[in-house]
């Protein structure tokens, strides 16, 4: 069985996308797939940008597989640019001088920080490095420049001829107030430079041009063509994909109620819209949407300093349509949730493979290299030794893990290092130690005498394992998972942790002993 032929069965969400598009392109006869994702440029990518285009890629790449590469494709970001600075974002310098500049096309908002032509152009080039910095394949297309270009004039003309339809589907979605006032069409003023909305006055679609009054109260009268407009912001949703030839696009579920209107935009402007796939937003801590205004989210720069970058592109993958919380607390399980599909994809059949999140992550080429060490045990063990830098984590997987170094498993290294900041950021402030019950404390005097019974090199996992539950088995605990809280929240000052036995093959079984009877005797919990 071909690649191609086990894509047109595979059952991964990409794939099932994949397949819409292809029956849409069999359908118009297209002999190249335009994808497409959007930003706005008054401030700068976040974790849903980050989102958008990976997942997006995902996509574009499962629909490479599934036509052999035979059809060409392409992945827009556009940068909705011309819209006018309506607020100033509190986090901006020079907010006096930036006041001079509210309502005018963000392009022509000069650049506070002083690097580039303006402010647009500015955030711009912070989404391209942010882009470039994954690797992401896209080209870039600025609105600015696709509306002053003329590279839009055909279909802002037919929007123009089509106003009465386009009004037909915008009136009834406002308010009688909005109604009274709203125009399809944003004047740009030739006095003032500002975005205008006011009421379309006249409009003559042979000569192209529409009359409005002006903010000094004289009417003028302007071509619809060459960036002296632009469309509200619905209607040019529609109006992109006409222009484009948009395919695909997703967006967030904020967008939902209103992708109809983008749909029918787009069919009045004589072209199908594109293939549409909506996503659940992303939860704070409280189960509350995240907002840029907020600031109550994680940024994409927050994770990357605890987790990797391949973390972060599973917890796009996995289940896009469910709404997920995006807080410091579910890195380290996405982290060696990675590591424990990439273990499994070495295994796997071909069919299998398509399933596994790491072939969508690494465009079918994931790596070889895994990490004989988890993250969850790093952290323990950055937790139980109080390591402040990666050096001290390295002096247990070495004798734990033969003939490994940080120049040999950089993965691995990179690990520490991030299991260093994440412990003391967030562990360590938190880290709660107690002392043992009576019946905690015969187990554990059992578990020492079971460990010093061993064989002092002892480094299997199950082998050390047995013996814990063993201890535990020994007492007359109503649950053994009471047994191991009491080992976590004895010897490690929380009310979980990695598999024991696990830990203590990396620790040592003399250095775990070492640390039990600190716990018997108190220590932990006075110095904790």
């Amino acid at each position: 069985m071909s690649l191609s032929q086990a894509a047109a069965n595979a059952k991964a969400w990409p794939f099932e996308l994949a397949r819409e598009i292809l029956k849409r392109v069999e359908k118009s006869g297209k002999d190249e797939v335009i994808f497409e994702t959007g930003y706005g440029p008054s401030g700068l990518p976040h974790m849903g940008t980050f989102g958008e285009v990976a997942r997006t890629s995902m996509v574009r790449h499962a629909f490479r597989v599934l036509t052999d590469d035979k059809i060409k494709t392409r992945l827009i970001c556009f940068s909705d640019d011309l819209d006018g600075m309506r607020k100033i974002p509190p986090n901006l310098p020079q907010q006096e001088m930036l006041q001079d500049y509210l309502q005018k096309p963000l392009t022509d908002v000069p650049d506070p920080f002083g690097t580039h032509d303006g402010f647009a152009q500015h955030n711009n080039a912070r989404l391209r490095a942010f882009l470039d910095g994954f690797g992401f394949e896209y080209e870039f297309l600025s609105a600015t420049e696709q509306y002053r270009s003329g590279a839009f004039d055909e279909v802002l003309l037919l929007a123009l001829e089509k106003y009465d339809d386009i009004m037909k589907v915008m009136l009834p979605t406002l308010g009688a107030e909005r109604q009274a006032t709203y125009s399809p069409f944003l004047p740009i003023s030739p006095k003032t430079g500002h975005v205008l909305y006011v009421p379309t006055k006249a409009r003559n679609v042979a000569e192209g041009t529409i009359t409005f009054t002006d903010e000094d109260g004289e009417d003028v009268t302007l071509p619809v063509t060459g960036g002296n407009v632009k469309l509200q912001w619905k209607p040019d949703f529609g109006m992109r994909w006409a222009a484009l030839g948009v395919d695909f696009e997703m967006f967030g579920k904020d967008h939902q109620t209103n992708a109809p209107i983008y749909s029918r935009i787009c069919k009045i402007l004589g072209v199908q819209p594109p293939v549409q796939y909506v996503y659940e937003l992303f939860l704070d801590a409280v189960g509350e949407k995240i907002s840029k205004s907020k600031g109550n989210g994680l940024s994409v720069e927050e994770w990357l300093r605890y987790g990797t970058p391949e973390s972060l592109s599973l917890y796009n993958f996995a289940k896009p349509r469910v709404a997920k919380r995006l807080h410091f607390d579910v890195i380290p399980k996405a982290v060696d949730e990675y590591y424990q599909h990439l273990a499994a994809y070495q295994t796997q059949d071909e069919a299998k493979r398509l399933e596994n999140p790491v072939w969508h992550i690494h465009d079918g080429h994931p790596p070889s290299e895994g990490t004989p060490v988890s993250f969850a045990l790093l952290l323990n063990l950055a937790s139980v030794s109080s390591a402040e830098d990666k050096t001290a984590l390295w002096g247990f997987i070495a004798k734990y893990a033969l003939d490994t170094s940080p120049e040999t498993h950089p993965v691995l290294d990179g690990l520490a290092e991030r299991a260093v900041a994440y412990y003391e950021d967030f562990v360590k402030p938190e880290k709660t130690y107690r002392e043992a019950s009576d019946l905690e404390a015969a187990a554990m005097r059992d578990l020492i005498a079971r460990f010093k019974a061993l064989d002092p090199e002892t480094k299997d996992p199950e082998t050390i394992q047995n013996e814990v539950y063993a201890a535990g088995k020994a007492q007359p605990f109503d649950n053994l998972r009471d047994w191991f809280k009491a080992l976590y929240e004895v010897l490690l000052g929380q009310s979980q942790g990695p598999r024991f036995g696990g830990f203590v093959a990396i620790y040592g079984l003399a250095e775990t002993i070492a640390l039990i009877e600190r716990g018997l005797a108190g220590e932990l919990a006075k110095d904790g």
